[in-house]
């Protein structure tokens, strides 16, 4: 039997952000449990390391693997690459693969404008989630690229600017996006209290602004980094916010934005709202306090996607 193999714009015409986002909200809805998910697990690698996410469904199951070579920028290379393993539950045998670092650059911003939407559906009604939201993104890179492409999709009417250490990069996100379309302009730290939803795509290991800066019920997004030494926001932000998190075990095993802020027994007390009890309307936010989202990334959101790539009109299934 031949194996199907899906290339990058193979999963992008098949996951357009609008379904992707759709198909992880109705499996949040169904069959999945992130706090059921499997754990991922490292490995060194020459240049790097690997990173292996199994996950399984009753319908599909399926595999990433993945390499992170941080030194692959300088020469012109991804950062991260890989790729994805789709099988069927029931015989075990091997139906796709597919470019998973594709499938990570779909994946990711779907899952977290998908957070994003629910909070802001969530805004107290004193404060409600404004019609022409100002998005201010931090980073410049490929998840910067397609989270404003999702945002786009999702809000047709937000505004959006950028910050980054390389002005270069910045403005040529800018020029990218603007040949698309969108309208992005050059921002700095400046812009942070007057965002409506601030989005952390970085590989930075310090927070990127002070946590007292963001503006009352305004959302953040921290999603670029993985690892209890890795965080992008700071603790002054954690404890001023209604908390969101893809899943409370995966949370309290790389979510480096929280654990600094509380350690796990704390956070245990007080548990915050996962994905799956935000799509059932189960978050109350807090008249006056920002909402944080803190994703690291988890494996049933690749098997989900990966299946309605699998699933769509014209492919080989």
């Amino acid at each position: 039997m031949t194996i199907p193999y899906y290339d990058g714009a193979a999963v992008r015409a098949a996951a357009p952000f609008p379904a992707a986002v759709t198909a992880l909200e109705n499996a949040l809805r169904s069959s999945v449990d992130p706090e059921e998910d499997s754990p991922r697990l490292f490995s060194p690698s020459p240049a790097g390391e690997f990173l292996i996410m199994p996950t399984s469904g009753a319908r599909y199951s399926g595999v990433k693997v993945l390499t992170v070579a941080p030194s692959n920028p300088e020469l012109g290379l991804n950062k991260i690459q890989g790729v994805y393993v789709l099988f069927d539950s029931s015989t075990s045998a091997p139906l796709a693969t597919m470019d998973g670092t594709e499938l990570t650059a779909v994946r990711t911003p779907a899952t977290t404008l998908l957070a994003v939407r629910h909070m802001a559906e969530a805004a107290p009604v004193s404060a409600p989630f404004p019609t022409d939201p100002l998005f201010v993104v931090f980073g410049a890179g490929v998840q910067a690229l397609n989270h404003i492409r999702a945002a786009r999709a999702l809000f047709p009417t937000a505004r959006f600017a950028v910050v980054g250490r390389r002005p270069d990069r910045v403005r040529g996100l800018i020029r990218e996006l603007d040949s698309e379309g969108i309208a992005v302009t050059e921002g700095t730290e400046a812009l942070v209290p007057e965002a409506d939803v601030l989005l952390c795509l970085t590989t930075s290991t310090i927070p990127l602004f002070d946590g007292s800066l963001p503006a009352a019920n305004a959302i953040v997004a921290s999603v670029g980094q993985h690892g209890l030494d890795a965080r992008e926001v700071d603790a002054t932000l954690v404890l001023r916010s209604d908390v969101v998190v893809e899943g409370r075990a995966s949370a309290w095993r790389e979510s480096g934005d929280l654990i600094p802020a509380r350690s796990v027994a704390q956070w245990q007390q007080m548990p915050p709202v996962n994905l799956r009890e935000l799509v059932q309307g189960k978050l109350v936010r807090t008249p006056g306090r920002p909402c944080l989202y803190s994703g690291v990334g988890m494996a049933w959101q690749d098997l989900v996607t990966a299946a309605l790539v699998f699933k769509a009109p014209g492919s080989t299934s």
